[in-house]
């Protein structure tokens, strides 16, 4: 007798603090709980600013080079196994996006932030944007 008491004890106070875990979320205000959720992409990296002189230097596009030979290619070059990603035709391509593409990755393909330097994924977009660019 006193188990069956002390069970429905207990499921009236698991309800109990349900309810209020579910008040205490409920009360929280609209923005705190979309900053709660924001907080991962709180980390998102600015995108620079790239001007002419920023893309056509060629110490800046000689670093992205190498980035893309050693990296990029393997997934986006001409040589790459088709279909693993998208071969990038960078003439209609905004160099913001393309930074925001290798800083923060999109899809299937990764974030390069915490693995190239913001000089290196800098370069990279000066490559890609360069006359010189080769996939």
């Amino acid at each position: 007798m006193h188990r069956s008491i002390l069970a429905t004890i207990g499921v009236f106070a698991a309800a109990a603090i349900g309810v209020a875990g579910a008040t205490v979320a409920i009360s929280q205000p609209v923005a705190a709980q979309s900053a709660a959720k924001e907080i991962p992409n709180a980390a998102v990296e600015p995108v620079p600013a790239f001007d002419k002189s920023y893309l056509s230097d060629a110490a800046n596009i000689k670093v992205g080079q190498t980035v893309w030979a050693n990296q990029c290619r393997h997934c986006h070059g001409n040589s790459a196994y088709p279909g693993k990603a998208p071969k990038l035709n960078p003439g209609g391509m905004d160099p913001e996006f393309i930074f925001d593409r290798v800083t923060n990755g999109f899809g299937k393909m990764p974030a390069w932030k915490e693995v190239f330097s913001l000089e290196e994924r800098k370069g990279v977009v000066a490559y890609v944007k360069s006359d010189g660019f080769s996939p």
